[in-house]
């Protein structure tokens, strides 16, 4: 569909696009569309290294021993006198 298009298209269609948008907000929206690509990058990016396992991971099953209680030594809830 769009390999039918030539320079002289090209050329018509960016003229069109400036007279839409203005010559002053044309920077603006190619910052902001390079903003929005950037952060969807570092998403699809950070969504990657969520789905790797753990490298040193030997199950998926986290540690379930409970620190003892604040003031306590054994985890009991009253501290021995």
């Amino acid at each position: 569909m769009l390999g039918n298009l030539n320079g002289w298209h090209l050329l018509i269609l960016l003229v069109v696009i400036l007279l839409l948008f203005g010559a002053a907000k044309l920077p603006a929206l190619a910052k902001s569309m390079g903003q929005s690509a950037r952060v969807f990058k570092g998403e699809m990016k950070a969504m990657k290294e969520e789905d790797k396992p753990a490298a040193g991971a030997t199950s998926s099953v986290a540690d379930t021993t409970a620190s003892p209680a604040p003031g306590t030594t054994d985890g009991t809830s009253d501290p021995k006198p």
